[in-house]
């Protein structure tokens, strides 16, 4: 290797497209595992939308890869991110104090009664919130507000460097059937691996314990089966590498044996 030519870039090889929209994608993905976090929603949960706005609306190769990294049935360019935050503004006495003294209580009052979307847009796009008070004029600074943002139901939002994501956060009975089912295929993964068992070995899977899990289970059999490579699901005493698990808080006992 030392004595080979290190080989020569081809530049015109260099994708700029290719490298901006990936990079919108990996802002996407980060601050929506932000938000899942925020939520308190793990990665195993399935989710049903999200919604991202950037610079350019990404194509159906990219959302593919959202969605499967972030474990959402549907991705979404939304032109309008408004609907999904909600802001409010307090002067940062600090500087507004030195500023504008006497004003204080007039801008207080008048930040309190503002539409904080509209707020944080005129912010965004000039670096200036104006407001026309009784005593004046008055410009004020990112540096001179105290911003905090709302949660809006069924939603967590967040936002960073131009670019937005709205997660949303409401389970149906559907999503959270699905999300114990993944939750059973991840701990008998980690019992076949903890067991020693070839990758490629079939298991029978014997489980006992919470009647929500079991149904559960039951009605994602086939799912189970596939991921797990188990030939067979028996609901009773558990057999083989047997262990104790808590399955979204309910108790439930897990056995594997390799077939045959």
């Amino acid at each position: 290797i030392h004595l080979s030519d290190y080989p020569v870039a081809d530049e015109s090889m260099i994708d700029a497209k290719l490298e901006e929209d990936m990079e919108a994608v990996l802002q996407i993905v980060a601050l929506a595992r932000a938000a899942r976090n925020e939520g308190n929603i793990k990665n195993r949960q399935p989710l049903a939308m999200l919604y991202y706005n950037c610079e350019d609306k990404l194509s159906s190769y990219y959302t593919d890869i959202i969605r499967d990294e972030l474990n959402v049935k549907t991705v979404e360019f939304a032109e309008d991110m408004s609907s999904f935050n909600s802001w409010s503004f307090k002067p940062q006495l600090k500087t507004v104090g030195p500023k504008y003294g006497k004003q204080v209580g007039e801008i207080r009052t008048a930040l309190a009664g503002l539409d904080g979307t509209a707020a944080k847009k005129e912010l965004d796009s000039t670096g200036i919130l104006t407001l026309e008070l009784p005593g004046g004029k008055v410009m004020l600074g990112e540096e001179d507000l105290l911003i905090e943002q709302a949660k809006v139901d069924g939603f967590v939002a967040q936002s960073y460097g131009g670019y937005s994501v709205a997660l949303d956060v409401r389970l149906t009975e559907e999503l959270i059937a699905e999300g114990f089912v993944r939750e059973v295929v991840s701990k008998v993964q980690t019992m076949r691996k903890d067991a020693d068992f070839n990758v490629t070995d079939h298991i029978v899977l014997t489980a006992e314990g919470s009647e929500k899990v079991l149904g559960y289970m039951k009605a994602g059999e086939d799912t189970i089966r596939h991921d797990c490579l188990a030939d067979d699901i028996v609901f009773g005493a558990p057999e083989g590498s047997v262990k104790e698990w808590n399955v979204n808080g309910e108790k439930v006992r897990f056995g594997v044996k390799v077939v045959g």
